[in-house]
């Protein structure tokens, strides 16, 4: 029995729960999942930055930014599609996979899907680090693809599951703060290979993914499932076990019961995709769809993808490229861990509402400057305006870390009822992965024609769901994970309409234990 930690407490919903260090541990090592897949978006635009492996693998590219400097415009000279599938096919890959995965964590758990992911991270890792073609590179990134889908599928809604209900954002953002610090030490890695003689640095870089990726796999053998799902599976005793382990407390009847009660009403659904589609559970597929095309159209992944080549584009030498990487990096860790502080004080709107502010004016600022500094052709920024640029950029990151970063994943992997969790995280990750390649695929192309419009772009879109949080997002924090329905959305003013429906009898059955009248009209 784990000792020691905080009670939470008090609220109605809320049970006895201390933060064991088992809770911790866990967390931290599911939690590596998102370390694998920080590594992978930080790495592809270091590397693809890198002469050496542009000659081997682009060579098109190659002679365009080394051999024939100022014969194509600054913006599009990394104008490639073959270049841009490099970066894209991992998230083509992890879309496909996530509907797999979505079987595997109903079926055979969060913890075993983990697993998974780390055996397709690993295998993805050697086939990189050893390509000898470009087919054999594109395999690769499938490979690793095929973890990011099984592993985004399983590790949030793990980590929503086995946290106390009061501290479950700071928890689940653990994922987050891990996607960061991947980001950040695959800048650190890039710097660093770009200067080894040889011309075989992007090697290294490619075969270092290799250490998150056995982390997530030791951490994956070692962790415990969470009671959800050894209850969902029928693993009763064993789930009682265990909750009674996380929480510190043999007072865990009352929390036990709801997830017996949860899971029953899971079983009921035989088609959990087709009832995710049903009117009361619209609000919650709605929100988390829309969460993800946001997310990706904050215009983060256009940054964090290609920062060595933006950089390159606006005039910054090869090694200056990649140490401004790095201090976004930077950036991008510590204001993660300004979310784990604030999440479950100020809440999740005010944070996305303020970042809002701060990411609109950030990227405004920039199209000004490089409408304004930056022409077709021009060689160089001056180093006051290349500071600004920086600066700007980091803050544009900063708000993004500690908002639509973190909470991107963790509202829609807290807002799921049982029946439909796995069904629903398996949409959010799908919709997320989908967007990602899209703009993955896209941004390259998109600079070369928008120019310094693409950061207009992308603030319009800020500004979009803004309104949209504003209006339609509602609060989440310290609600306890399986009473989402009855605090959050039957409260809503727009979305009760879609909770309370009398004509669906799913609902009726499964309110009537609560003493609600599935017959009243909010």
């Amino acid at each position: 029995m784990a000792g020691g930690g905080f009670t939470s407490g008090g609220g109605a919903g809320d049970f006895e729960a201390k933060i064991t260090p088992i809770v911790i541990i866990s967390c931290i090592m599911a939690a590596t999942g998102g370390l694998m897949f920080g590594y992978d978006v930080g790495v592809s635009g270091g590397v693809t930055s890198m002469p050496p492996f542009l000659k081997k693998f682009f060579p098109t590219v190659y002679r365009k930014t080394v051999e024939e400097k100022g014969l194509d415009s600054n913006y599009c000279k990394y104008d490639n599609q073959g270049l841009q599938l490099f970066t894209s096919s991992l998230y083509l890959a992890g879309l496909t996979s996530t509907f797999f995965a979505s079987y595997t964590t109903r079926r055979l758990g969060r913890r075993l899907t983990m697993l998974i992911a780390g055996v397709f991270f690993i295998c993805g890792v050697v086939l990189n680090a050893a390509a000898q073609d470009l087919a054999m590179l594109i395999v690769g990134r499938i490979l690793l693809g095929c973890g990011v889908g099984f592993a985004n599928q399983a590790v949030p809604v793990f980590l929503s599951e086995i946290a106390p209900s009061r501290i479950r954002g700071a928890l689940n953002i653990l994922f987050q703060l891990n996607v960061t610090i991947g980001i950040l030490f695959a800048n650190l890695v890039n710097y660093g290979t770009n200067k080894i003689k040889g011309g075989w640095g992007w090697r290294l870089s490619l075969g270092l993914a290799g250490i998150p990726a056995v982390l997530l796999t030791l951490g994956a053998l070692f962790v415990v499932d969470t009671p959800n799902s050894l209850i969902e599976r029928g693993r009763l005793e064993e789930g009682k076990t265990v909750l009674k382990k996380i929480r510190g407390t043999d007072n865990i009847e009352l929390e036990f019961q709801e997830l017996l009660e949860a899971s029953r009403v899971a079983k009921e659904v035989k088609h959990p995709f087709r009832n995710l589609l049903k009117r009361r559970n619209r609000p919650q597929l709605v929100i988390s769809v829309a969460l993800q095309i946001f997310q990706q159209f904050t215009g983060i992944n256009a940054i964090m993808f290609y920062a060595p080549v933006l950089f390159n584009t606006l005039g910054f030498k090869n090694d200056a490229s990649l140490y401004s990487a790095v201090i976004t990096g930077a950036v991008n860790v510590l204001s993660t861990v300004v979310s784990i502080y604030s999440v479950d004080k100020v809440g999740r709107r005010i944070l996305l509402l303020e970042a809002g502010v701060q990411m609109f004016l950030s990227q405004v600022v920039i199209a000004i400057i490089l409408g304004i500094k930056v022409t077709d052709h021009s060689d160089d920024l001056s180093k006051g305006i290349a500071i600004l640029v920086v600066v700007m950029v980091c803050t544009f990151v900063s708000s993004f870390a500690w908002s639509w970063g973190p909470l991107g994943w963790l509202i829609p992997s807290e807002t799921f009822p049982l029946e439909t969790r796995s069904a629903g995280q398996s949409v959010t990750v799908c919709v997320n992965l989908l967007f990602t390649f899209v703009i993955a695929q896209a941004f390259l192309s998109m600079l070369c024609h928008f120019k310094f419009g693409i950061f207009l772009f992308f603030s319009g879109w800020v500004l979009v769901m803004s309104v949209f949080v504003l209006f339609l997002l509602p609060e989440t924090k310290n609600v306890p994970i399986e009473e989402m329905t009855e605090r959050v959305w039957k409260q809503h003013w727009f979305w009760k309409r879609f909770i309370d429906d009398a004509a669906d009898e799913k609902v009726a059955h499964v309110s009537n234990g609560n003493g609600f009248d599935p017959t009243s009209r909010l």
